[in-house]
């Protein structure tokens, strides 16, 4: 089993202070990770380029999307990850500061597993992060997700499977 974390996708500064903020407030220990647009979030998931270390860039049990992202929007990251057979039991909450009913209903036909309004309150914040930690990160039972990690073996490619699990 290898080490779990939760992939945060926001293009936002404050977002991410915020957040790292509320997780510590609500008890939170599950390492995040942060990319910044929706192309970099593909890669992370797909293994590609600079995310192709997951020592360095674990697999995340659980991704917190935002919607307006640079490059690819959280919507085509939510459809990207559900057209892969290995993601598509992968948990993806949207947390977007937007509640329009046409992005809600898009999120969860996409496969959003959960659709969280962002709030600037900081003390709604820390309560959206402790019901996180609770449900998510606490009673949820977590399908088996295989990350398949190239390694060399005696000069040969083998996929060597590795299940992630949340606590």
């Amino acid at each position: 089993m290898i080490q779990k974390g939760i992939l945060q996708v926001e293009d936002d500064e404050n977002d991410v202070f915020l957040l790292r903020t509320v997780f510590e407030r609500a008890g939170i220990t599950t390492p995040l990770h942060v990319v910044t647009d929706g192309q970099m979030a593909i890669d992370y998931l797909g293994r590609r380029g600079e995310f192709a270390d997951s020592q360095k860039y674990p697999f995340p049990c659980l991704v917190l999307t935002d919607l307006n992202l640079p490059k690819r929007s959280g919507m085509e990251v939510l459809q990207w990850i559900r057209h892969h057979p290995r993601l598509k039991k992968l948990v993806v909450v949207v947390f977007s500061s937007s509640a329009l009913p046409r992005d809600v209903d898009l999120a969860y036909e996409l496969g959003a597993n959960a659709y969280i309004q962002k709030s600037a309150d900081l003390n709604q914040l820390t309560e959206i992060a402790s019901l996180l930690k609770g449900w998510w990160l606490g009673y949820n039972h977590f399908a088996p997700i295989v990350d398949s990690r190239m390694a060399e073996v005696a000069g040969m490619q083998q996929q060597i499977p590795q299940v992630v699990r949340c606590p």
